[in-house]
């Protein structure tokens, strides 16, 4: 819906300010966005129908607190929907958790177009103030700073979503950022806000090299991880360049290539020294090293990246995919632990880790360590001769909805090797191998370039 002409059910001011309002909108229960605008703004239904693409009688019941006798309304959840949504109602962006909307950003500039500087120069040289005025409009943007908070504020959502996030909606915001993003370092704008604009492309690169990998797209993965690279490197943003090399050592990782880990380990070290990429950087080592039967290594790496983490303050959001905290200490633990054979930590942190991974309510936020953490406690469970135990832990494992599918193998395949070399007439050791085989023949996913 480009254009900046008013809609049927363009919510008015005083309405977008209210609290309720702007609780429901952020919370995307468009429903009550619908009953509150017309309480508030006496927008009818026919006309949000109208201006959303619904049905007057859909919208109705989307309004009705109660719809089937369990309290819930029906949701909108389509990301294509909620866009029809927003911009049916003019709501602003970062008021549902979006980038500006193109109305948005047609109505700034509408408001201030800039003249053009060369003129200046055109009519015969310019004098002291004409030098004044040509460094003020050269300042100008087509881009203010609420459209880049408002830019970082959504990646910031999508690292903290990552955990627990499907992986197909993560894959598709974070597309569309980037695709935003770029579509904005075409506009005028000034040297501050050009790198701004590169770090958030950096940042969003590096999510969607992760996300692609946890798909199966390791071609396009690599891709992504390239463009970090390469824009932290321009942009001179360390952080940046040393995730970068942080999501090389843990491709390589998963695809056993010591070396090439070990490589990129340093390279993220010698990129930054300050943050908390280092300690991951550490953790990645340590399990490289245990797999490599380098028991003293391991030990050397987990003491260093403690001795970083315990230096680094606690952060608000620990949930955040490019900040580690001490909660995430427990898993890389865990990983070095059980491939050194030290069943018994191993499996108190396991345990840990799942604890921490779980909320109040029993809901996982965060389902791929959790689900890590059973293998863990399946290959404990084996080697204790529970074959029973280590397998239903392990399909439990594999059933988990949120996947990273490449390091889920590698320690689903650390199980399975332990039953097949313990247990290899019991039917239970042959199913959780066809399981396996099964994730594997149909984890790969089309390569395209994001």
């Amino acid at each position: 819906m480009a254009g900046v002409a008013p809609t049927p059910a363009a919510l008015p001011p005083h309405v977008l300010e209210r609290a309720d309002v702007r609780a429901a909108i952020a919370n995307h229960d468009f429903g009550e966005v619908f009953r509150l605008a017309k309480l508030h703004g006496n927008i009818s239904y026919a006309k949000i129908a109208e201006a959303v693409g619904y049905k007057r009688e859909h919208i109705g019941k989307m309004a009705r607190p109660e719809t089937n006798g369990t309290g819930a309304r029906p949701r909108i959840t389509q990301h294509f929907k909620i866009l029809e949504v927003v911009d049916g109602l003019r709501i602003p962006g970062h008021l549902a958790g979006l980038a500006p909307r193109p109305w948005e950003l047609e109505q700034a500039a509408d408001r201030a177009q800039p003249d053009d500087p060369s003129t200046l120069l055109a009519q015969g040289g310019a004098g002291l103030w004409d030098v004044a005025e040509l460094l003020r409009r050269t300042e100008m943007s087509s881009i203010n700073s609420a459209a880049l908070e408002s830019i970082e504020q959504g990646i910031d959502q999508l690292a903290r979503a990552y955990p627990y996030a499907d992986a197909d909606y993560l894959h598709q915001r974070t597309r569309n950022g980037l695709q935003y993003v770029t579509k904005q370092l075409e506009s005028r704008m000034t040297l501050r806000q050009h790198r701004e604009l590169l770090v958030d492309a950096g940042w969003l690169f590096l999510l969607n090299a992760c996300v692609q990998y946890d798909r199966g797209q390791r071609e396009a993965a690599n891709l992504s991880k390239a463009a970090a690279l390469r824009i932290g490197e321009e942009a001179g943003h360390g952080e940046i360049k040393a995730w970068a090399w942080e999501i090389a050592a843990w491709f390589a990782l998963t695809q056993c290539r010591w070396d090439d880990m070990l490589t990129a380990v340093d390279a993220g070290h010698a990129a930054d020294q300050t943050h908390s990429v280092g300690v991951q950087l550490y953790a990645h080592k340590a399990r490289a090293a245990a797999r490599m039967g380098d028991a003293r290594l391991v030990r050397d790496s987990l003491d260093a990246g403690r001795a970083r983490l315990e230096r680094l303050p606690r952060p608000d959001h620990p949930e955040h995919h490019f900040i580690i905290d001490p909660d995430k200490w427990d898993f890389y633990e865990m990983d070095a632990y059980r491939l050194l054979g030290d069943d018994e930590r191993a499996a108190t942190h396991a345990h840990s880790v799942i604890r921490i991974s779980t909320g109040p309510d029993g809901t996982e936020i965060s389902p791929m360590r959790a689900a890590e953490a059973r293998l863990t406690l399946g290959v404990t469970a084996a080697r204790t001769g529970e074959v029973e135990e280590a397998v239903g832990m392990g399909s439990a494992a594999l059933a988990a909805d949120r996947k990273s599918l490449p390091s889920l193998l590698l320690v689903a395949n650390e199980l399975d090797k332990e039953l097949r070399a313990r247990y290899p007439r019991e039917a239970a050791t042959r199913d959780f191998h066809e399981q396996i085989a099964s994730i594997a023949r149909n984890s790969t996913m089309p390569e395209l370039p994001f």
